[in-house]
């Protein structure tokens, strides 16, 4: 009961909390008071009506977080999607064997991109995906128009509303599914599964974490699509780098120039989308489409924490440009290199290995032989650590916050307005704005502004540690024994010495 009960609580603080964190980090930090806004610091003189003014809240009240244009957009914006997804070429490809037996197909656009002919030049033909396709009209939108391109001042201008509607559009497409999973029927002809942990029977953690395991639906026009499938990586992922290319646009409009912080933040960003678009096939075999059932869970998760979550860095580099140069770039690049260096070493040791056990590169290393086969590797990388990749990733994150440095800053009014064009930055600490007579300083907010722009390095290691929970669980009712055996051999979990 006290195992059930916490994961419950569990499931209403984050369907019900997740939300509020979400509005506070866009509310906290702003373009109007400051980051984090003013009364913050001096919560002795904190009033809710001066609160509501600093973090320019609606004055429509509640009812001004959304608006049907926003919603409008947002909800055209997912047709895009699906159309470019239905008509742009693409190949078939199998998931994983079903609890039911049989394997569900899928279509990737981006395994078109690997199709060329070099032979006979007249037929090589290389079919972009909806997310290049889509990326590449904003390219040639903001070439014509420049950084007034109506979609990235749409965004920029709307970014509260257009939060909301995600927000909206996962919870309704949680409760869609959940009704749905009860058609699913033992026998069924149509490869639909129950996922096997969302089936507790209590209704509120059922809807979140996901009650089938693959759902789909069929649009008129448009076919089939695999929901699960299609919400992990189109309009989340692709949203998330549509509104860093707002914040850069809005940085352009404002000082006349764009900062090397927020080029940078973009293009990691950029680059780490764009490699789970073109090896997306890979995405069959990970827990999300495997294990885990479709709810809030995973909705909100694709639709409103990743793009409104992972691009607070970008939005408050738009408003204080912080100048990085050369000594900040390569701190920048150090933690990338070094997080990059171990992932990737320690998954390509793991994939010869798997290949081939007498590649000299790996034949060398130990291991445990479990009943089903399989072979856990107990030293080199994986004998650092049971999932010592998790550390990569973690050290790699960093690349995405310090861009912000000593984050914080506060928007005082002046008066005269500053001439056209604004202040140059001086040593990266201070910033002189050119909007109406503000000016942007860090003042006593210099430090409370990491809170908010190093929260994502925060977030990011209790969603390792937690996929590491669950990977555990997986291993020792896949392994058994073996498992058993293999972390008295490996104690540490992520980080040797320390975890």
């Amino acid at each position: 009961m006290i195992f059930s009960n916490r994961y419950r609580l569990g499931a209403f603080g984050i369907s019900f909390g997740l939300p509020l964190v979400t509005y506070l980090l866009t509310f906290l930090c702003n373009d109007i008071s400051g980051c984090p806004v003013p009364s913050v610091l001096h919560p002795h003189s904190l009033t809710i009506d001066r609160l509501k003014e600093e973090v320019g809240w609606p004055v429509d009240g509640i009812w001004g977080l959304t608006s049907f244009k926003a919603t409008g957009f947002v909800l055209a914006y997912y047709m895009f999607s699906m159309i470019l997804y239905r008509v742009l070429p693409g190949e078939a490809a199998e998931g994983v064997e079903l609890p039911s037996g049989g394997k569900l197909k899928y279509k990737f656009n981006s395994m078109f991109l690997r199709r060329v002919w070099p032979e006979d030049l007249t037929y090589i033909y290389i079919a972009f995906s909806s997310s290049v396709f889509t990326v590449v009209l904003c390219i040639a939108g903001t070439v014509a128009q420049g950084a007034d391109f109506p979609l990235w001042t749409f965004i920029w201008d709307n970014y509260i509303q257009i939060l909301t509607a995600n927000m909206l559009i996962a919870y309704a497409l949680a409760t869609y599914v959940y009704i749905a999973s009860f058609g699913v029927k033992p026998g069924n002809t149509k490869k639909r599964d129950l996922a096997a942990g969302g089936q507790s029977g209590n209704m509120l953690y059922d809807w979140f974490i996901g009650r089938e395991l693959n759902p789909r639906v069929t649009l008129p026009l448009l076919g089939e699509f695999d929901i699960k499938l299609f919400m992990e990586l189109r309009p989340g992922m692709l949203g998330w780098l549509l509104i860093d290319y707002a914040c850069i646009a809005h940085q352009y409009k404002t000082y006349g120039f764009v900062s090397d912080s927020i080029l940078l933040i973009s293009a990691f960003q950029t680059l780490y989308v764009f490699d789970a678009y073109y090896m997306e096939s890979s995405i069959l075999t990970t827990i999300d489409i495997t294990t885990d059932g479709f709810g809030f869970m995973l909705a909100f998760g694709d639709l409103v924490w990743l793009p409104f979550t992972y691009s607070v860095q970008a939005r408050y580099l738009a408003v204080f440009p912080l100048i990085l140069g050369p000594l900040g770039i390569a701190g920048v690049f150090a933690p990338l290199a070094i997080g990059y260096y171990i992932f990737r070493s320690v998954n390509n040791e793991k994939s010869r290995f798997k290949n081939d056990p007498t590649d000299p590169r790996v034949a060398h290393l130990k291991y445990i032989e479990t009943k089903s086969g399989s072979r856990l590797i107990t030293s080199g990388w994986w004998g650092t650590a049971r999932h010592i990749n998790y550390f990569g990733d973690w050290i790699q994150s960093w690349a995405y916050v310090l861009p912000t440095g000593i984050a914080g800053y506060v928007i005082q009014h002046t008066s005269p307005a500053p001439e056209a064009g604004g202040q140059s930055p001086i040593d990266g600490s201070y910033v002189g704005g050119r909007v109406l007579g503000t000016e942007v300083v860090q003042g006593e907010a210099r430090g409370w502004g990491m809170i908010i722009t190093y929260f994502y390095i925060v977030y990011f290691a209790v969603l390792l540690i937690h996929r590491e929970l669950r990977d555990e669980e997986k291993c020792l009712r896949k392994y058994g024994d073996a498992w058993l055996e293999y972390c008295k051999l490996v104690p540490y979990k992520i980080i040797p010495y320390i975890y």
